[in-house]
């Protein structure tokens, strides 16, 4: 049971009797003397995928949440839900648009991602931080472009769509960051 002035960003803790993903942490010390350290966090409610604030005293205790992170495949999408298994006990979980959806655009069939369990339910999907995917189609590359301040639109083999430099062309495997879904270079 950590107190409050030991929170770190990305702890699961228990709030409200749900398992929250810390997001932010600011810590406010006192202005007037014999006054406690005031803790801000902003969570992610993993279960209503809400983000809220909430503000500890430093000494609160906090308690961690019975969640469990595991080393998952996906394996493929059935409609608007994914598949995916635990690569330890090969339990095959089937995960609803509300999850799937945020990172549907960067999963090819087989890709290694982190599951997140709450009472044997999965309630988070972290996939690699930066994945590479193929251009499927994008206008022609244009000669003696650069990089400054042009961009286009391009869609990739999962049907995702970002902005490219425009000397990229279709057929060319790029690096994808998932965290914000930008183009960072060339496969």
């Amino acid at each position: 049971m950590p107190q409050a002035s030991e929170l770190k960003r990305g702890m699961i803790l228990l709030i409200d009797a749900a398992p929250c993903r810390l997001l932010e942490i600011q810590q406010q010390a006192p202005s007037a003397r014999g006054a406690n350290l005031m803790v801000k966090t902003r969570y992610r409610n993993l279960l209503t995928d809400q983000v809220l604030d909430k503000t500890f005293r430093g000494g609160d205790k906090t308690v961690l949440a019975d969640f469990e992170r595991r080393n998952g495949q996906y394996l493929y999408a059935d409609g608007d839900s994914g598949v995916f298994m635990d690569l330890e006990t090969y339990d095959q979980y089937t995960v609803g648009e509300e999850l799937f959806g945020a990172v549907r655009g960067y999963l090819r069939d087989g890709t290694q991602v982190v599951l997140g369990l709450y009472e044997g339910r999965v309630v988070s999907i972290d996939p690699p931080q930066v994945v590479e995917l193929t251009v499927v189609n994008t206008a022609p590359s244009i000669k003696g472009s650069t990089a400054q301040a042009q961009t286009k639109e391009a869609v990739l083999e999962t049907g995702h769509t970002l902005q490219v430099p425009p000397y990229l062309s279709s057929g060319e495997t790029i690096k994808v960051d998932t965290r914000d879904g930008h183009f960072i270079s060339r496969a």
